[in-house]
């Protein structure tokens, strides 16, 4: 009788400490959840602003099809790349960077194109059109930092002792992150 008592003790006590961590796991899991659900929520602007960059240029730089071609495509790419919540690895992370880094790198190079027609530079809806996709990259950045962060402190916690024990049993695995890309830590050459 002693025995059982010490057993179910025992066992009460362990998962009450399990309980603990389990829901802190859940919590944070949800918490990187939200914050991935931020990110796609930015890129998504960004994906809405596209349209309307294209038409306005479209309208005033008939020579650059090919530059606003690539950009719609890219935009296509980019938002046909969805990642499941659940599935935050590296590798999934790291495919959706890629298409995004190619829309990135489009809109680059028409904002570029831009330069050679001084009345679309001038247009205000072109500007308006600059500025809310500048805020907009300015979002993007804010919303993966904080998605990283929320990464961050889940691996931490499911990596720590005794943590750990629990996320095996439970299924939590560590969560892939936003990685710098490929060469941004050069500084661009500017040549006039």
């Amino acid at each position: 009788m002693k025995r059982l008592l010490i057993v179910f003790v025992g066992l009460f006590t362990a998962l009450s400490f399990s309980s603990c961590g389990y829901n802190t796991m859940v919590s944070k899991d949800e918490n990187v959840k939200g914050k991935w659900a931020q990110v796609e929520n930015a890129y998504q602007r960004r994906a809405d602003l596209i349209p309307n960059l294209v038409a306005t240029v479209k309208g005033a730089a008939q020579h650059e099809e090919g530059t606003l071609t690539a950009v719609v495509e890219a935009r296509a790419k980019a938002t046909s790349v969805n990642v499941d919540p659940s599935n935050l690895s590296d590798e999934a992370i790291a495919g959706f960077q890629q298409t995004q880094d190619a829309l990135s790198q489009s809109i680059g190079r028409l904002l570029v194109s831009v330069e050679a027609y001084p009345d679309l530079k001038a247009n205000a809806n072109f500007q308006e059109l600059q500025v809310q996709l500048e805020g907009t990259e300015n979002r993007i950045s804010v919303e993966r930092k904080a998605f990283n962060d929320a990464v961050q402190d889940y691996n931490t916690t499911v990596r720590s002792f005794p943590n750990n024990i629990m996320a095996g049993i439970f299924g939590f695995k560590a969560k892939g992150t936003f990685k710098a890309t490929e060469g941004s830590d050069k500084a661009p050459t500017v040549a006039f």
